[in-house]
């Protein structure tokens, strides 16, 4: 019998001691109790595991009724099994010394597994910026390996409705392309200036923050521009507005930006530091006709103190 012919006549050892209906069960999905010490983190996983209130009423919870909701998992080739949802059920788990806890089992791809666990974790309630950036920088990966074009500034349309990868992407994610494209941008930020923009959504006190449309800014300098733009903000206890953050990228491109310029650029005064004088309305109303624009009111009340200036002058005389 020739070569061929014999080889196309094996069969796997699974298809000569299993039946199809135990190989078709083996690939369903199915709810087991895992000791939380089998299942291994996902790699590179985006979202942080934080000691917050949050998880504080999860750690009470399990102690309580344990793991309410299974975790999903899926199995590793070389034995036990990766997180692809529930790293929080698992710490607290951990915390709490509960020994198993249950888990779906479920057959992904790499590209399934990233879009799965980026997707079930946008769920959550507060998410920090750079979660969100590294979660979209993930996900938009796994859909280029998946065979499509998703890189954000790809003009080739993904479907036959024309839309590009980055639109379907944004529609995904419940978010604008361009905002995408921002958080994005947020990966090529050092950690501790990435920090910072973290602290724009949890306001801990003592500690600086710097806003997205900044932090998008500044994600194009260079990574010694930026080390040295941290050690600027720790010096002066201050963070870049945007106008700032604008000039400071241009000195960038320019081949220009050290120190001395951050520093130069930080000294100067941002519109919100400027010291604002405010009366109350109740104490001006009667003096004005109902509906008068503000900016009519302030040139009436600079005028009449000029007037007043006047006065007060020559009465010094």
């Amino acid at each position: 019998m020739a070569k061929n012919s014999v080889a196309g006549l094996l069969t796997s050892v699974d298809e000569l001691f299993t039946t199809q209906e135990i190989r078709e069960e083996a690939k369903l999905e199915r709810v087991i109790d895992l000791p939380p010490d089998e299942i291994s983190d996902f790699p590179d996983h985006p979202f942080k595991v934080r000691m917050d209130e949050e998880m504080l009423q999860m750690i009470e919870s399990v102690k309580q009724h344990g793991v309410l909701v299974p975790a999903l998992v899926r199995p590793k080739p070389e034995g036990g099994f990766q997180m692809i949802a529930g790293h929080r059920r698992k710490h607290a788990a951990k915390l709490t010394e509960l020994s198993k806890i249950p888990c779906i089992v479920r057959d992904l791809t790499d590209e399934e597994a990233t879009i799965v666990m980026v997707d079930s974790n946008l769920q959550r309630e507060k998410i920090l910026p750079s979660e969100r950036a590294f979660a979209y920088k993930m996900r938009l990966e796994a859909m280029k390996r998946q065979g499509q074009r998703n890189d954000l500034t790809c003009a080739t349309p993904l479907h036959k409705s024309g839309k590009k990868s980055r639109e379907i992407l944004a529609e995904q994610v419940g978010e604008s392309y361009e905002q995408v494209r921002k958080f994005i941008r947020l990966t090529s930020l050092i950690p501790e200036l990435l920090e910072l923009v973290d602290n724009s959504v949890l306001k801990e006190k003592d500690k600086l923050q710097i806003a997205l449309r900044p932090a998008v800014e500044l994600s194009y300098l260079k990574k010694e521009e930026q080390e040295d733009l941290f050690q600027a903000i720790q010096d002066m206890d201050c963070t870049p507005s945007h106008v700032q953050a604008i000039k400071m990228r241009q000195f960038s491109q320019q081949g220009r930006l050290d120190s001395n310029v951050i520093f130069s650029i930080l000294e100067e005064e941002k519109p919100n530091q400027k010291e604002q004088f405010k009366i109350p309305k109740e104490r001006i109303s009667k003096y004005f006709a109902p509906g008068t624009p503000v900016q009519k009111i302030e040139d009436t009340i600079v005028k009449a103190l000029e007037l007043y200036r006047k006065r007060q002058r020559s009465m010094e005389r």
